[in-house]
């Protein structure tokens, strides 16, 4: 099976949590069932639905790692 790769994309996607519409990054598609998308600093699992045509992100249960803010001074190795 080949592997989907591609710069990450904006989006409009449900979440889980909060049944409602938000903006997502899609990071990782390699099948509508197979997909990582980031929602407010989490790293989630994902689905596509093609009938609906929309992104399904699973915060709640399909959490696979939290991504930490850094300063900017943290990212250029300044103090």
């Amino acid at each position: 099976m080949e592997t989907v790769s591609f710069e990450p994309v904006k989006v409009e996607a449900m979440i889980h949590s909060l049944h409602e519409k938000r903006e997502v990054f899609v990071m990782f598609y390699d099948s509508p069932n197979r997909v990582k998308a980031v929602y407010d600093n989490k790293l989630c699992t994902a689905i596509y639905n093609t009938f609906t045509g929309l992104f399904y992100v699973d915060d709640v249960y399909g959490v696979l790692d939290t991504l930490e803010e850094t300063s900017v001074k943290e990212r250029e190795g300044t103090d």
